[in-house]
């Protein structure tokens, strides 16, 4: 990890904050209690890894901040609220995530609910404000919804939640996590290119390779940590899926084959940026770091 990168994903990490500190509602809003669990939700942890992908990608087109910011924040919200929701009893029944209580925890369980489709309507608020062509937000909004929805993360989880004690097909088990984890990293991909231009048919298919390539070695990377890593380092219940019976690659492919797939995905990542040559460069970074993470 170069010292430049190093940098700018600090920076950007400490913009995206500064950004969800802004654009939630503060905790003394009516109802405070409903805009504190939210921020409690979506404040203070977590990689940002999207937001990362965001803004990585708007260097492609010099995309203006205010898009970059709005667009990074919105898939966030998406993302958190997806994390609570996912954190419940009625789904993975989780009481860790990012080293804290989960929201249910916390709070309770009908919070936990309203948080997550309160962070998901603010999403959808955010991205659609502020300055840009109308036209453009819009076809924002739709790439953000399509990979929120019944085809993209939500499709993903009532997969996920149908497949528990299944034996999968490796193509089945890629096809459920393309939805769950990869379509929302594929938005953040481009949504932050679509924050600087009305994209090509050859960019789009380059971006949608890399993201494809990111989102499915983000899963690989994952399933390989909640296998070997506890949970003091991970910020969540270490040996979930094994304990839940869930499909997982290391369950269908081995540890030791997992990890060469994560690295042949990231290869592939690499190969699909050579279109866009050295403004790629943290999207490069981007696709070393989802692999070579320890949490």
């Amino acid at each position: 990890m170069s010292d430049a990168f190093r940098n700018w994903m600090e920076q950007t990490q400490k913009r995206c904050e500064t950004d969800l500190s802004e654009f939630i509602p503060a905790p003394s809003t009516v109802p405070a209690h409903l805009h504190d669990a939210m921020r409690y939700a979506a404040l203070d942890g977590g990689k940002r890894i999207r937001p990362l992908l965001v803004f990585a990608a708007g260097r492609l087109f010099q995309a203006p901040e205010d898009l970059l910011r709005r667009a990074a924040a919105a898939t966030e919200m998406i993302h958190a609220y997806s994390l609570v929701h996912d954190d419940m009893p009625c789904m993975d029944d989780d009481a860790l995530r990012r080293g804290k209580p989960t929201v249910h925890v916390k709070y309770d369980e009908a919070t936990a609910l309203l948080v997550g489709d309160a962070l998901q309507a603010q999403a959808f608020l955010v991205l659609s404000e502020g300055d840009g062509d109308p036209a453009a937000k819009l076809a924002m909004v739709r790439v953000l919804a399509h990979a929120a929805g019944s085809v993209g993360m939500c499709g993903g989880q009532a997969i996920d939640l149908a497949s528990v004690g299944l034996a999968l097909t490796r193509e089945q088990l890629e096809q459920m996590h393309r939805l769950k984890t990869g379509a929302l990293l594929r938005a953040s991909v481009l949504l932050g290119a679509m924050s600087g231009k009305l994209l090509s048919a050859e960019e789009t298919a380059a971006l949608d390779t890399y993201a494809a390539a990111i989102g499915l070695a983000f899963q690989v990377v994952d399933d390989v940590l909640d296998a070997t890593a506890d949970s003091a380092t991970l910020g969540k219940t270490a040996g979930k899926d094994a304990a839940d019976n869930k499909p997982t690659y290391v369950s269908l492919l081995g540890l030791e084959a997992s990890r060469q797939l994560a690295i042949q995905l990231s290869q592939k990542a690499h190969e699909a940026l050579q279109l866009f040559g050295t403004n790629a460069q943290f999207l490069h970074d981007l696709a070393d770091l989802i692999v070579q993470r320890q949490a």
